[in-house]
């Protein structure tokens, strides 16, 4: 059973800036993909950024210029660095691996951006 653990959350104000980690229990190369997702609020997940094992990476609209994934395979962690942070990214984060057939989801870190 893999674990992706988040961290890095917590509050900021607007204009900010946050870097969340994951770290996996076990090589982040057997995963063809991984990927930030984030809940805000009363709303639905929505996909934030991933990248492959090539490290080629997406965003989604709302965060791209203002957030980077990246990934450090000789630790076996994937970041999400970001910046000028508004209120509207005020959401739980989650972490997301995908290996053939099988999907994993961490807990979740709270990010909160407020005056």
């Amino acid at each position: 059973q893999v674990q992706l653990v988040e961290s890095g959350g917590g509050l900021v104000q607007p204009g900010g800036s946050l870097r969340l980690s994951c770290a996996a229990s076990r090589s982040i190369l057997s995963f063809s993909i991984m990927a930030w997702y984030r809940q805000p609020p009363g709303k639905q997940r929505e996909l934030v950024a991933s990248i492959t094992s090539g490290a080629f990476a997406n965003y989604a609209d709302s965060v791209k210029g203002r957030f980077t994934i990246s990934r450090d395979n000789a630790k076996n962690t994937v970041y999400l660095e970001m910046k000028s942070l508004k209120p509207e990214d005020t959401a739980v984060y989650y972490c997301y691996a995908r290996q053939i057939g099988v999907d994993y989801l961490g807990q979740g870190t709270q990010v909160t951006v407020s005056s």
